[in-house]
Formats: structure tokens, C-alpha cells, sequence
């Protein structure tokens, strides 16, 4: 008999216990062996849950009970899950985690730990939630030479450049339609501020690309400073404004890994991706580009990538699964300037002849309009070259413009 430990009775935890009753007899069946619930770690009461008897709020419980084979992990942040996980591992127990914080700092340590003790530290969950990519990733596509993830990683911040974009809302507006459907915490920053897309990135680009990428090393924007203004002219070229979180391989072995707003055109996949759908985009040499689709995240769609990690540990009691990846080196993420790309830049004008000193220091200008666009306002896309030139010729520029805002324009 498999014993499970759930850790964590919030929104996903609490989705687990209930999908593992609902469908318990379909779930035994995959896994091919019996298994059962014993305990539940939180320091709140739930006496009205038909499985009250299972609460704990001791941790030692667990970690020392020799029937616990398997434990879920669904606390959220990084303190006390790491702590918890990783005294899991070290006492012989496969973890399950949705837990993005976690992988993303702690990802190639409790690996190692999993590996070093023949047990599984399974995480399918916390990167699509209920959208299956680390498995497609580490199996399904593992006979290619993957050259780039790129993806819309956070469903808030998606609804709410939708909504800039459908219904000519200002952020302010739309964040707070977010927050009052549910979509958006009250503390928004993780969504807006791109960080939860930057931990969700560097987990696709360890498992992609072999090496452990950690938070601090990703050139993380979020989508604060994006105007109405901005997504009306990215329409009028025919394009999307959307958050990317993008890894992509260099030749020389190095990666990039950014997570920014991005203008995306409308032949992309990406772009038509709306509301609180999220889209990963993987791109191999045999399989060209793949995109996987979904809402990523909910209490049951999540809660369901967990329990299919808890029929693997089953699956593989006394051996390890396919998860693993090297620790980071010095000088492995390359610094993100170095990318090749167009620059949409939305300005105000200084002197009339604006335009034509912007033709002289940027080949391939294309200028922009949008309705009742003001008349000091100027707006266009640059040709294709290094943000590092780029950024520079802006700045030569300075004379004639003052820059309001900068996009990058990207091929994905």
C-alpha cells in the first residue's frame, strides 16, 4: 500500500485530495497498485471535509513515518516547502510539487537529492498547471535538438493586455477587472511584475537545455509600463502586445533567458492566444515548432498534472524517472542585449524633422499611426539588429525624441 502526505490544504492541495477521491478507483487502476491518503499538513482546522481524521500540523509526522513513500507538495513559496521537500527526499520519499519558487531556485539540489536516494521529485505542475509540457519536453520531444521555448506564461497578465487591447481599457482598469473576477491577487506584483513567468522559464530552459538557470539571471520586465497607446500601434502593424517568457540556444552553447513584453505578429501562434490562456511554443530541429495550449492554472486542471506525478511515483517505487539537469555555470545565460531583434519605440518629437533624423541613425524604420494619435507623438519599428546597437542609436537620438516607451518586436 502506498501512503500519500499532502502538504498544504489551499487551492491546489485541497483540488488533489478531492480529485484523488472523486476518480479514486479510475487512479488506482493507472497506477496499477493500491494507495491512499494518510495524512494532511496544515495549521488550519477543517473539520468539515469528510477526511477531517487525516489533519495534521506536525511536519515530523511525516518525515519520520516509514509508510509515507510519497509526499505533495503544494505549500507555494520557497520557505518551509524547500526545508520540507528536501528532508523528504533525504528520508527516501518521492515528492510531488506545483510549486514554480521552488523548482525554479531549488530545481538541480533536490534532483540531486531524488537521485542520490532512487526516490522521483516530479514538479508537472508547476509550470502549465494543468497544461502537460514537462513531459512532452523530457520525453515526447527528446529526440530533438531544441533551439527555443518561448511562451505567454501568466494567465493574469495575458487578461489583462487582452483587455487593453479588445476594450480600450488603461491597466489600472483592467487589473482591476482581473483582481475582481479572481484572476489576480490583491498583491499582484508575482503576475505584473513578470516573476512568476521569469521562475516558469527558467524550469523550461533546465529541462530544454541541461543547465539549472536561477531567477536572478533572467532580464525579467513586466507589463506595468505598457499604455493603451502602445497596443493600438502594435494593432495597426499588425501585431499583439503579449508577456513572453523566451529561452533560446546561442551557437556558441550559451543560452538567452528573458521574460518581457513582446510585439508578436499575428501570423505567430501567440498572438491570437487571449483571456487567461497561457501558450508554450517549442521549437526543435526534427518537430519544428510545437505549441501547447491551455488555461495554466485552476484548483482542478492543476490539481489533476499532480495526481498524474503521484500515479508516476507509483509507477516507479525503488526507481527514478527521466528529471534531471547540470548545475549553472559561469557564463552560461548570455547578457540579454546581445539578442537580435526590432525595437518598437514610441516617442515625443523635439524638432520636425524628427523623422528624418530617425531614417539616418535606424535602417528599416516603418513609422506607425493610430487614431487621435497626438500630433508631437511618433511611433515605428526598427529594422533587425542587436538591442546593445539599438539602444544605442536611441540614444543618439535623444536630441530629437524623448523616448516613452520600448518594445521588443520578436519572431516567435
Amino acid at each position: 500500500m502506498n501512503k500519500i502526505a499532502v502538504m498544504g490544504h489551499g487551492v491546489v492541495g485541497s483540488g488533489v485530495v478531492e480529485v484523488f477521491y472523486k476518480n479514486h478507483d479510475s487512479i488506482l487502476t493507472k497506477a496499477g497498485a493500491d494507495m491512499d491518503i494518510k495524512y494532511i499538513l496544515d495549521l488550519r482546522e477543517f473539520p468539515e471535509t469528510p477526511y477531517a481524521d487525516k489533519f495534521i500540523k506536525d511536519f515530523k509526522v511525516i518525515v519520520k513515518d516509514p509508510e509515507v513513500n510519497i509526499v505533495v507538495e503544494t505549500m507555494g513559496g520557497l520557505e518551509p516547502a524547500y526545508t520540507f521537500v528536501k528532508q523528504c527526499l533525504e528520508a527516501g520519499k518521492s515528492v510531488v510539487s506545483s510549486n514554480k519558487e521552488l523548482v525554479a531556485q531549488k530545481g538541480f539540489e533536490l534532483l540531486s537529492i531524488a537521485k542520490e536516494k532512487n526516490v522521483n521529485f516530479l514538479f508537472e505542475a508547476s509550470v502549465g498547471g494543468g497544461i502537460p509540457i514537462i513531459r512532452p519536453i523530457s520525453q515526447c520531444l527528446a529526440a530533438n535538438d531544441i533551439t527555443e521555448i518561448a511562451g505567454i506564461l501568466n494567465g493574469t497578465t495575458n487578461f489583462i493586455l487582452t483587455k487593453i487591447f479588445k476594450d480600450k481599457m488603461d491597466f489600472e482598469k483592467a487589473l482591476s477587472l482581473a483582481q475582481s473576477l479572481g484572476y489576480a491577487e490583491r498583491d499582484p506584483s508575482a503576475d505584473v511584475l513578470g516573476f512568476d513567468s521569469c521562475r516558469k522559464i527558467c524550469i523550461l530552459a533546465a529541462l530544454a537545455f541541461g543547465k539549472h538557470v536561477y531567477p536572478d539571471q533572467v532580464h525579467t520586465e513586466g507589463i506595468t509600463e505598457i499604455t493603451l497607446a502602445d497596443v493600438l500601434y502594435a494593432g495597426s502593424f499588425c501585431s499583439a502586445v503579449k508577456l513572453i517568457g523566451r529561452a533560446k540556444k546561442l551557437t556558441d552553447g550559451r543560452i538567452l533567458a528573458t521574460v518581457y513584453p513582446a510585439i508578436v505578429s499575428r501570423d505567430s501562434q501567440l498572438s491570437s492566444v487571449d483571456d487567461v490562456f497561457n501558450a508554450v511554443m517549442v521549437r526543435g530541429d526534427a518537430t519544428g515548432d510545437v505549441v501547447f495550449y491551455g488555461k495554466g492554472a485552476g484548483k482542478l486542471p492543476t490539481a489533476s498534472a499532480v495526481m498524474a506525478d503521484v500515479i508516476d511515483c507509483v509507477k516507479h517505487v525503488a526507481a527514478r524517472k527521466y528529471l534531471s539537469w547540470d548545475d549553472y555555470t559561469e557564463g552560461y545565460v548570455a547578457d540579454y542585449t546581445e539578442d537580435t531583434l526590432a525595437l518598437y519605440v514610441c516617442a515625443e518629437t523635439k524638432t520636425a524633422e524628427a523623422k528624418e533624423h530617425i531614417k539616418t541613425k535606424l535602417s528599416g524604420v516603418k513609422f506607425l499611426a493610430r487614431e487621435n494619435q497626438p500630433e508631437s507623438e511618433i511611433a515605428f519599428v526598427t529594422g533587425i539588429d542587436s538591442e546593445k546597437n539599438l539602444r544605442q542609436a536611441m540614444n543618439e537620438l535623444s536630441d530629437v525624441i524623448t523616448v516613452k516607451n520600448t518594445i521588443r518586436v520578436l519572431d516567435i
